[in-house]
């Protein structure tokens, strides 16, 4: 889709998506480094980051650069390791955008701990560890910085998926705490909610549900990982520098109508296939 930014934008910026090797990470990243911005992007599979790399190497404009590492955000230790290796191969980030993350569909009931604690680890406790990571050592210090965390739609709750629900909760909350924590020091900290993205996370979804959730929204379709990444620009972007503690909604109206999660009309009642599909993960 075509950009709605000038070029050049973002030269003289570094930024870093966590997550950036495919779906809607590299989205993001790609409309960054068109806009001349150096791009770090991290993520745990090295072949997603070399492929994610060689597409945006042929896509920088004006002072762009990449650079790919591998990044576990669960590890606080990797996490230090990586923002190290930004700084020294582009310089201080003055742009994260934490859209790293994973989950699976389950019923609470069949949720182990073992797959609660999992959950919880990577999209709450790994992305405060990026974010106190880049905003300490160089957010701060500096005086200035764009956060842009995406979570997921939470409006109402988030049936089939209670622990990513309360992970990206606990990501809103914490959005809007540090954006009044760290604006004294020149830094906007946003969320960005997307509902249901055609992209390499919603592939890995049974397509009942993923079909339900088009049915369920308002607009009768699927988002992309492109609409995402021109809002997540935004905020990165001096347009959007009185704008802080918010959360972004980008789910064609999902979150105001519609429910993904179909009741039985007693526990007694055989599920729907598509939910049936959940208790077998």
């Amino acid at each position: 889709m075509p950009s709605i930014f000038r070029p050049g934008l973002l030269e003289g910026h570094v930024a870093i998506v966590t997550g950036g090797g495919s779906g809607i990470g590299l989205a993001i990243a790609r409309v960054l480094v068109e806009l001349g911005c150096a791009v770090a992007i991290g993520g745990r599979s090295q072949e997603k980051l070399d492929a994610g790399r060689a597409d945006l190497e042929g896509r920088c404009q004006g002072g762009a650069r990449v650079l790919a590492e591998t990044c576990d955000i669960r590890d606080v230790e990797h996490v230090s390791r990586f923002v190290d290796a930004v700084e020294k191969g582009l310089g201080a980030p003055s742009i994260l955008v934490n859209n790293a993350g994973g989950q699976f569909p389950t019923a609470a009931e069949h949720l182990a701990p073992k797959g609660w604690d999992a959950v919880i680890r990577n999209n709450l406790n790994g992305t405060f560890y990026v974010t106190h990571a880049v905003a300490t050592r160089c957010m701060i210090p500096n005086k200035r910085g764009r956060i842009v965390n995406i979570i997921a739609n939470i409006a109402r709750g988030f049936p089939g998926m209670v622990h990513t629900g309360a992970a990206r909760a606990g990501v809103e909350n914490m959005t809007k705490t540090l954006a009044v924590e760290w604006a004294p020091y020149g830094i906007q900290v946003n969320a960005i909610a997307p509902g249901t993205i055609r992209s390499s996370g919603t592939d890995r979804y049974p397509p009942e549900l993923v079909e339900m959730s088009r049915q369920k929204t308002p607009q009768k379709r699927l988002g992309t990982p492109e609409e995402v990444a021109q809002l997540a620009v935004y905020l990165a972007c001096d347009a959007a520098q009185f704008v802080t503690g918010e959360c972004w909604y980008i789910d064609g109206g999902a979150h105001l109508w519609g429910d993904n999660w179909i009741l039985p009309d007693t526990p007694e009642t055989p599920p729907s296939p598509a939910i049936a599909k959940l208790a077998e993960r």
